[in-house]
């Protein structure tokens, strides 16, 4: 069986017997997003190489996000780093932020996602991705799209290039959000819940 085929039945198993708050079913991921600019493919006359503006600065941080694909609600957090640390913060922040549900979250095993010390919150639980299958994580398309965005754009500090993904993010619409996250069998099993 895949993992397709097994995750609406995994669900119920996660939730508390004694549950009071409505579940919910998130998608999580981390993306960097850098000085060093994003570059996509560019269509031109044949014989006619594209320009493309560059610049070797390797400074970054880090956006932790989560989205519901079935309503389009998501939340994201800046972050510096990639580690059990700042993952520790974006679980707790998530948590207050939907403290009005139970939040099963989908997600891939970076060792950040499982460190010893990482706490819980009460009204969270993980379900890890099998290992290597980033094209099961919904919130992937997600990061392609918002990176189209900035693609061939120069910025001269981390704060203008946030500035810039924080413009894109509050332009997307829930049923955007919706769309691009919006997997069938992630939907099913939102559904059944």
């Amino acid at each position: 069986m895949t993992f397709q085929n097994e995750f609406t039945a995994t669900l119920p198993t996660l939730i508390p017997r004694q549950l009071a708050l409505p579940p919910r079913l998130f998608v999580e991921d981390e993306s960097r997003f850098g000085l060093l600019p994003v570059i996509r493919r560019r269509i031109t006359l044949k014989g006619v190489k594209p320009i493309q503006p560059i610049q070797h600065v390797f400074e970054n941080y880090y956006l932790y996000g989560a989205v519901e694909p079935s309503s389009g609600a998501a939340f994201f957090l800046e972050m510096p780093f990639l580690d059990s640390q700042c993952y520790q913060i974006y679980l707790n922040e998530f948590s207050r932020w939907a403290s009005d549900s139970f939040n099963i979250m989908v997600l891939d095993n970076g060792s950040f996602h499982k460190a010893k010390g990482l706490i819980i919150p009460e009204n969270v639980a993980l379900l890890f991705l099998p290992p290597y299958s980033p094209e099961l994580n919904p919130i992937e398309r997600l990061w392609e799209y918002i990176k189209d965005q900035i693609a061939g754009k120069l910025f001269q500090n981390l704060d203008s290039l946030k500035d810039e993904v924080a413009k894109v993010i509050k332009r997307l619409s829930k049923k955007m959000i919706a769309s691009l996250t919006g997997y069938p069998y992630i939907l099913q099993a939102a559904n059944a819940l």
